[in-house]
């Protein structure tokens, strides 16, 4: 039976992963820092501990078979110091521990890493793991410490240090989500929702399930190794008929008030809220990047993960969102 330590193995992609390991049948070590009685639900075998404990972390990984490096810092205060600590640090001792090991590495990377320029590649173009990797504002946290740990894995492998590969899904919602489902949710609970030029760009988000079936098949593809992939469109889904599914889970109709393009970009203060709200914070300030994500279709192929490791995404957004937000109802 093949072994895997998880980290962030309660966040939402952390414990997508889990069921999924579970299901192939994988024996799972689930790495926590603050273990509670809840976490028993996850049917791992619970171990308290940091990633920022390299000894533990080495220890944990010993006879694994894989590593799925999960564990971030997402959103938080206090600046670069905050953010290189937990997401730089944090993947030195993801490496030490698969080089002690012998254990493949999956790191869990982001589409942030392309930029705010960088993800959109022109008209017509859609951005894949070819293209350039845009420039980051100094402010980018998240973004530059993704784009660095995803650097540093990737060079080890390249060294011959270990086996790594790297996945990057752009926004992700399902069961178990503290960060999008939450904003959206209250949101949508007023029952009034702005509508930026008819919600008819189709929406970058992705299901946590879909991202984490692409991390197992990654893991258990041997040209997977020192390469990355996009995990970022499982299925076009509009943002109007995200809010309506949405909508349902919650069990609220949802009317929407209809906004011209035009006027939301001269409505600067109006559209800097709203996209706070979408983007779970992710944009330190009001960008092309962040209002894009209203206002420009998903500008991702994840062609490559379908093409290499045969990644066929099986949860719709119509089961997907709903279920999503019942969830958050229930225990938020």
């Amino acid at each position: 039976m093949p072994r895997a330590l998880v980290t962030g193995a309660t966040g939402l992609i952390g414990s997508h992963i889990v069921e999924r390991l579970l299901g192939d049948g994988w024996s799972v070590r689930a790495l926590v820092r603050s273990p509670s009685k809840d976490d028993a639900s996850l049917g791992a075998d619970i171990v308290r501990g940091d990633v920022l404990d390299r000894d533990a972390f080495v220890r944990f990984a010993a006879g694994c078979d894989a590593i799925f490096h999960t564990a971030a810092a997402i959103t938080t205060a206090g600046g670069w110091e905050v953010f290189r600590h937990l997401n730089v640090d944090g993947t030195a001792n993801a490496i030490a521990a698969a080089e002690s090991s012998g254990a493949r590495l999956l790191q869990l990377s982001s589409v942030a890493v392309y930029g705010p320029s960088g993800r959109y590649s022109g008209p017509g173009k859609k951005t894949g793991e070819d293209t350039v990797l845009g420039q980051l504002p100094e402010r980018a946290y998240y973004a530059r410490s993704k784009r660095e740990s995803e650097h540093m894995v990737l060079a080890a492998h390249a060294a011959g240090k270990i086996w790594a590969t790297a996945v990057r899904p752009n926004v992700v919602y399902g069961r178990r989500d503290r960060q999008f489902v939450p904003r959206i949710a209250k949101l949508l609970r007023r029952g009034i929702v702005p509508l930026i030029g008819g919600g008819r760009t189709t929406f970058s988000v992705t299901h946590a399930a879909n991202v984490a079936d692409g991390a197992v098949r990654a893991v258990a593809s041997d040209i997977a190794g020192g390469r990355t992939y996009n995990l970022a469109n499982d299925f076009e889904v509009t943002v109007r008929r995200f809010f309506e599914l949405a909508g349902e889970g919650l069990g609220t109709r949802v009317r929407f008030i209809p906004i011209p393009l035009p006027v939301a970009k001269g409505v600067f203060k109006f559209v800097k809220s709203t996209s706070r709200i979408v983007t779970a914070g992710r944009f330190n300030v009001i960008s092309n990047a962040s209002l894009g994500m209203l206002t420009r279709d998903n500008p991702f192929t994840s062609d490559r993960a379908r093409r290499e490791l045969g990644w066929s995404p099986t949860v719709r957004p119509e089961q997907g969102i709903p279920e999503a937000f019942r969830w958050w109802t229930t225990h938020h």
